[in-house]
């Protein structure tokens, strides 16, 4: 019997570790094909010059910045509301409540909307009844200005993708935090905002940040919640402001392996295109992993 319960053992782990190396193999075999693909093709050139002849020459410098501006713009909407959420439903709810109960209820409907969905629904309240109603109010008679696609209503709507996110993860590293800490400082007198603000908040950083970066690395990669809002086909021009439209990688090698009269030609911009597209989201990612690590060095340092 005993002899017989560590064979299964044995096979168990054995399966378990094939079936952990498959999944790295797989991830090293993409990136490695992405790699050998798009390196040639990986230029200054490349990089810093706006698409020219149909998209098959020149670069793809808009792109780039489009969507490190829909990133940036993203998080610092989502972050902070997802933070305060979490905040609220750790905080200020008591166990058993049916608003709380309501609103995670609410968050875990919005994590399995389909992406597509937050397109429309941006369309129609963002573009057409926010858009429309600051149009109506403050822009010339007749005048599109806000009722538009344009890069803020795309941010927005992606922002609203993220939320359920971030709000997981920033509640549960809440949750980490020794109930004794809020205890022993409200015993001293402070108020329950400066207990969260100078206790709570600083022992929880990481759990925020963690979910900023599981935001970005979901939200560089979206495209369908971006079709409607913002996103344009061909704009060699940069974004210079909030009502401008913009050109994003994930969008643009959309567009180019389905809608280009020549794939085969555009292949290895369509590689060297994802290349960028994972070296932003991995830059972005490392600068968000070393925050909390300078973060929980101080902590530990103090």
């Amino acid at each position: 019997m005993t002899r017989t319960k560590s064979i299964i053992g044995k096979a168990v782990v054995s399966f378990t570790g094939l079936c952990a190396f498959s999944a790295v193999a797989a991830v090293v075999w993409i990136m490695g094909t992405i790699v050998w693909g798009g390196h040639s093709h990986l230029t200054w050139a490349f990089l810093t010059q706006a698409p020219a002849a149909g998209m098959t020459e020149g670069g793809i410098l808009p792109a780039i910045v489009g969507t490190f501006m829909l990133v940036v713009i993203m998080s610092l909407v989502g972050v902070p509301v997802g933070t305060i959420t979490a905040i609220y439903l750790s905080e200020y709810t008591s166990r058993g409540s049916k608003l709380a109960n309501f609103i995670r209820f609410a968050v875990n409907t919005l994590a399995g909307i389909p992406a597509i969905v937050f397109g429309l629904f941006g369309l129609g309240f963002f573009v057409q009844f926010t858009g429309g109603t600051l149009d109506r109010l403050f822009s010339p008679e007749g005048k599109l200005v806000w009722a538009q696609p344009n890069i803020l209503w795309a941010s927005l709507t992606m922002a609203l993708l993220t939320l359920p996110v971030v709000i997981v993860s920033v509640e549960e590293a809440i949750k980490t935090v020794p109930r004794e800490l809020r205890e022993a400082s409200l015993a001293l007198g402070v108020t329950k905002w400066q207990t969260i603000w100078r206790v709570v908040l600083p022992n929880s950083v990481g759990g925020i940040l963690t979910g900023a970066i599981l935001a970005v690395s979901r939200g560089a990669g979206e495209v369908a919640p971006i079709l409607f809002t913002g996103a344009a086909y061909f704009l060699p021009n940069l974004p210079h402001g909030f009502t401008d439209q913009f050109m994003e990688l994930g969008y643009h090698l959309y567009i180019m392996t389905t809608q280009s009269t020549d794939v085969e030609k555009t292949l290895p911009i369509q590689y060297a295109t994802t290349l960028v597209l994972l070296l932003l989201t991995f830059a972005l990612n490392f600068g968000a992993i070393f925050m909390r690590y300078r973060l929980r060095s101080r902590r530990v340092a103090a």
